[in-house]
């Protein structure tokens, strides 16, 4: 009997090295040392309720929100690993309210910076439902050998040049693209390695889910509430009424739709008008990732990616997903 062939996460980023011009070899140590973080957040999910990493950790992020300690032990790892990957200069991370800057010589000469979401749906944690890490690579604007700026994390989303997430649910997958394609990983814990596991991901044009916190209803726009109803209701043609289904992560519930096709929608609020997802380090690789597989992703007027970021911790409303219920949304919000 023939052996299974197991691509790994790194013999997939060195294979596809050589298609991307200006990448020398460290990118694909970048994103080695981001897979390693994410293994070891892993660990510590999984042995969550043994471990003493449950519960607020007594502090409040820059979002006003209270830090669970493992969204301080995910802020930590994944900074950690890029800090000693050598081609970070600098990180910008929901946990911090300022810019993170490498001072070693080897750092500062790095040519990348990292935007991240260390532990994406961290309110879900103590409930053991599913969270992730959302991640962002930049080549800097600033001179090489010089300290990170911020100007190097205020580029528009179509400036990216990796983006992914990292899920950790039943099983722990990571999913990337660096502008060819949208490519999935399991972490397969006999091995300890991220194996190839859905390999060239295209969503569905159309789907039958929808993805939204209906309990602010009363808060939408007109518009989400004309589409909410247009989801509910019947008609074979367009496959509705479509299924409601929310998670209350981003990452778990993009990661359903992106897979069985559907669109999640976080919409401005009444008490929230400029939205509530952050613009630099969740929409943005969530939207690259959701055009690279065939899908579509704006504020419900413009396209997310061409979106100039004013401020680090810029929020945006945000509709992503499957191409024509993407187009669909943005009909009912501009009638």
């Amino acid at each position: 009997m023939k052996g299974y062939r197991i691509t790994t996460l790194n013999e997939f980023i060195i294979r596809r090295q050589a298609n991307i011009p200006y990448a020398k070899g460290e990118l694909s140590r970048l994103l080695h040392h981001i897979g390693i973080a994410a293994k070891v957040v892993n660990k510590k999910v999984n042995k969550a309720g043994l471990v003493d990493v449950l519960g607020e950790a007594g502090n409040i992020n820059i979002q006003g929100e209270s830090q669970q300690k493992l969204d301080v032990f995910a802020d930590m790892q994944f900074t950690a690993a890029l800090r000693y990957s050598g081609e970070c200069c600098g990180i910008a991370s929901e946990e911090n309210q300022e810019i993170i800057t490498f001072d070693d010589d080897l750092a500062k000469d790095g040519n990348y910076i990292v935007c991240m979401d260390p532990l994406d749906g961290s309110s879900n944690i103590d409930v053991n439902v599913s969270i992730g890490t959302i991640f962002s690579i930049y080549r800097r604007i600033s001179p090489r050998g010089e300290k990170a700026q911020l100007i190097d994390f205020l580029q528009e989303g179509n400036k990216q040049i990796a983006a992914g997430y990292i899920i950790y649910g039943s099983s722990t997958v990571m999913v990337y693209t660096t502008g060819q394609g949208v490519n999935g990983f399991t972490l397969d814990p006999s091995i300890g390695e991220f194996c190839l596991s859905h390999p060239n991901i295209m969503t569905p044009e159309i789907g039958a889910i929808y993805s939204l916190n209906e309990g602010n209803f009363s808060k939408f726009p007109e518009g989400v509430k004309k589409y909410v109803d247009y989801c509910k209701g019947e008609d074979k043609t367009t496959r509705r009424p479509y299924s409601s289904r929310y998670i209350g992560s981003l990452v778990a519930d993009f990661h359903r739709n992106l897979l069985k096709g559907g669109i999640f929608i976080y919409p401005e609020t009444s008490s929230a008008p400029n939205g509530k997802l952050r613009l630099i380090y969740e929409c943005n690789p969530i939207a690259w990732i959701a055009e690279q597989a065939g899908g579509k992703a704006s504020n419900g007027k413009q396209r997310i990616l061409d979106l100039k970021p004013e401020t680090l911790h810029q929020r945006t409303p945000f509709y992503t997903g499957a191409l024509k219920m993407v187009e669909q949304a943005e009909n009912f919000l501009n009638q």
